[in-house]
């Protein structure tokens, strides 16, 4: 296969080093080269074929998203994955290079709480970033069976028109943060139900995601807490705790719990779904979003179990097409549709409309 050719913009020689280290691991990578700021790595950009960047955010002369900005307006399309410190400032500019279209990014190592060599913590933070993005699959992974849930509900026409949600759940990963501010850019309160969005990301980073989408809708948004009771407003899974629902209609609390990670992640989109279906049953709209593996996919077959309803993104906008993907695999979905297309059906189905 070809090697994906990948630059790397760090003004730390010790991070250029470590990095090097780790994408040295991979047979199917090839470094063409290091800069170490966003001046040096536009010029490199312009005269050579670079599939991937690895871009630090906080450099001389040129920052990251200042790089970002001028790759945008040069037409640079080699992919980026951020390279960012794990502050609630790194969060913010993380998910601004996120939203100038970054396809991702991984935290630099912490010596406080990392374990293991820098190089292999960043190999194993790397891998599946760039498996995904560049669509490299595990032939095991194929699945050639299509599930179909037995008397489960189909939505669509003027079913879909009638269909109003109790509870919305979101599940995204890599490309995630991006959609979600477009989904949201528009929406505006007050809710008829609570909106709960699992998104893979550690802590700090989904605080940072809450107060912007916060910001962009005048709608309360927050990191969900253990034991709050569910009120009609935004939510997002705190990082590196799974999210789970408890309770009934009337009364519904969070529940966050440090239980192994599912699907490698935590949080993981599957114990949400399953939660919400079990309790909301048909008034659960479960909604699946750009991301990498298959989180998610046992999720949207409980919500159709229970005669709920799903929507997964499509294909061409999607970043990723693993989450959405395996749950169109599987059957487990009423339709696609994109991110513009979702966003109308949240002002449809979650807004109160009055007058």
């Amino acid at each position: 296969m070809k090697k994906i050719r990948v630059l790397i913009v760090d003004d730390s020689i010790i991070y250029r080093s470590v990095l090097k280290e780790a994408l040295g691991y991979f047979d199917f990578i090839e470094v063409t080269g290091v800069a170490s700021n966003g001046k040096i790595a536009l010029e490199k950009l312009k005269v050579s074929n670079i599939d991937l960047v690895i871009l630090d955010l906080e450099m001389p002369e040129l920052d990251g998203l200042s790089t970002l900005r001028e790759m945008k307006k040069l037409n640079i399309e080699s992919k980026v994955i951020l390279f960012s410190s794990v502050t609630h400032k790194g969060a913010e500019v993380t998910l601004e290079g996120l939203r100038l279209g970054a396809s991702d990014f991984v935290t630099k190592p912490n010596s406080q709480t990392a374990t293991g060599q820098p190089a292999e913590v960043i190999k194993g933070l790397l891998l599946p970033k760039i498996k995904g993005i560049f669509n490299i699959q595990k032939t095991e992974e194929k699945n050639n069976l299509i599930l179909k849930q037995p008397n489960s509900k189909s939505y669509g026409g003027s079913l879909w028109d009638l269909y109003l949600p109790k509870i919305i759940t979101i599940g995204c990963s890599t490309g995630g943060p991006s959609v979600l501010e477009f989904i949201f850019n528009d929406i505006r309160g007050p809710l008829r139900c609570p909106i709960v969005i699992v998104q893979h990301m550690p802590p700090v980073f989904t605080t940072t995601l809450a107060e912007r989408i916060g910001k962009l809708t005048g709608i309360p948004c927050a990191e969900a807490r253990d034991g709050e009771v569910l009120k009609n407003q935004i939510y997002v899974a705190p990082g590196d705790f799974h999210l789970r629902l408890k309770g009934n209609k009337v009364k519904t609390l969070f529940e966050l719990g440090k239980d192994e990670p599912i699907n490698f992640v935590r949080p993981a989109v599957d114990p949400l779904f399953e939660s919400a279906s079990n309790i909301y049953r048909e008034g659960c709209l479960g909604i699946v979003l750009t991301g990498m593996g298959q989180d998610g996919k046992l999720g949207c077959a409980s919500i159709k179990k229970n005669e709920g309803a799903v929507v997964i993104q499509d294909e061409e906008s999607s970043v990723v097409y693993g989450m959405p993907g395996a749950v169109k695999n599987e059957g487990h979905f009423d339709l696609v549709k994109t991110p513009s297309e979702i966003a109308q059906i949240l002002k449809s189905k979650a807004v109160a409309m009055y007058g």
